[in-house]
């Protein structure tokens, strides 16, 4: 079999299946272990696969451009959105990371709410400006992926700052990885973010669930719930959350 139709039959495998184990899928091909195992590190190199011990997991299509990402999973975005915004509280506080999902939820938001709003993406902020809500802006380098500030300075800043709620975004939500997104800096602002509120709410759309990227930024077991498409309450990820005991909330 040609290396060109080895990937691809792995990127079917992945996305049937959810997960690749090379040494079973080498037995299966009657191939080697040694030729999985490379086609692997191609595919996680192009960024269509994360590899992980004994195999590789589907590579999450949210870490594309801020642009790209626009386009993905719209609907899904639109509904996961408005259920994070139904839990701002009037007179809360709350954190609201950057990300096309959250930008869902700030549209979401009754204008007339009078909370606090504190962000680190100045996409967020700008959406905000016809409404009640204080904004508090956190300052740093700007991650043009993602429109958000990251950096020592950004992480710094958060000291300074504590909120009810923490929406989360990121771009893999897996029942044995946790939750991934594509950048370290941006991983350790999310994390110092989450330990600034007193709960934390992940922003699920449809393309994260089952996605794997390649930094960590939290188990699973140290966020409040993880919000997701109803859509999405049959797939084989959400059934393993649950049955692990993650707190899975559904959008109307």
């Amino acid at each position: 079999m040609l290396a060109a139709a080895r990937k691809d039959l792995l990127l079917a495998r992945l996305r049937a299946d959810g997960r690749i184990i090379a040494k079973e899928l080498a037995a299966e091909l009657g191939l080697s272990e040694d030729s999985i195992r490379r086609d692997l590190r191609e595919l996680d190199a192009a960024g269509l696969a994360v590899r992980v011990y004994g195999g590789a997991l589907p590579a999450s299509p949210a870490v594309a451009d801020y642009t790209a990402r626009q386009t993905v999973a719209t609907d899904s975005k639109q509904r996961v959105g408005r259920l994070a915004a139904s839990l701002v509280e009037p007179g809360s506080t709350v954190l609201i990371d950057g990300g096309t999902t959250a930008l869902e939820m700030v549209r979401a938001i009754d204008r007339t709410t009078d909370c606090t709003i504190i962000t680190h993406s100045p996409t967020i902020a700008a959406a905000l400006l016809d409404h009640a809500a204080d904004v508090l802006i956190l300052g740093g380098r700007l991650f043009k992926h993602s429109a958000v500030a990251s950096g020592a300075a950004a992480v710094e800043a958060t000291r300074a700052i504590s909120a009810d709620r923490f929406f989360l975004g990121v771009t893999g939500i897996h029942d044995t990885e946790g939750l991934t997104t594509g950048d370290a800096d941006e991983a350790a602002m999310k994390r110092a973010l989450a330990g600034r509120a007193a709960e934390t709410f992940v922003l699920g759309s449809s393309e994260k669930i089952g996605a794997v990227s390649r930094y960590l930024v939290m188990p699973l077991d140290e966020v409040t719930a993880v919000l997701i498409d109803a859509a999405d309450a049959d797939s084989p990820t959400a059934r393993a959350l649950t049955a692990r005991g993650v707190d899975l909330r559904l959008s109307a």
